[in-house]
């Protein structure tokens, strides 16, 4: 499978998968009470439950861990479609080397 289609799938997994992150942290209450709180919410209470935060606390960890990781993988795979794209006298032509 060519690198320059490993990178463009990636990209389809990356681009939702941030939106529904920053979506994550935005509904979480922080120590000023978060969004919701901003919204007209009320202050101490979670409209998801009293044990949701954590849940989503450990949900948010889990997707950034995976973010990271398509992101690491993402890049190598752009690096060597960008490797396979260049000439192999290219570096020689620069004036490296010699």
């Amino acid at each position: 499978m060519p690198w320059g289609l490993i990178a463009t799938l990636l990209n389809l997994i990356l681009i939702p998968m941030s939106i529904f992150l920053v979506g994550l942290v935005l509904i979480q209450r922080g120590k000023g009470g978060g969004l919701i709180g901003a919204l007209g919410g009320a202050g101490g209470s979670s409209p998801f439950g009293s044990r949701a935060g954590d849940q989503f606390t450990r949900l948010t960890i889990y997707i950034a861990i995976g973010w990271l990781l398509i992101t690491m993988i993402q890049v190598k795979a752009i690096q060597n479609d960008n490797m396979e794209q260049r000439p192999r006298g290219a570096f020689a032509r620069q004036g490296g080397g010699e």
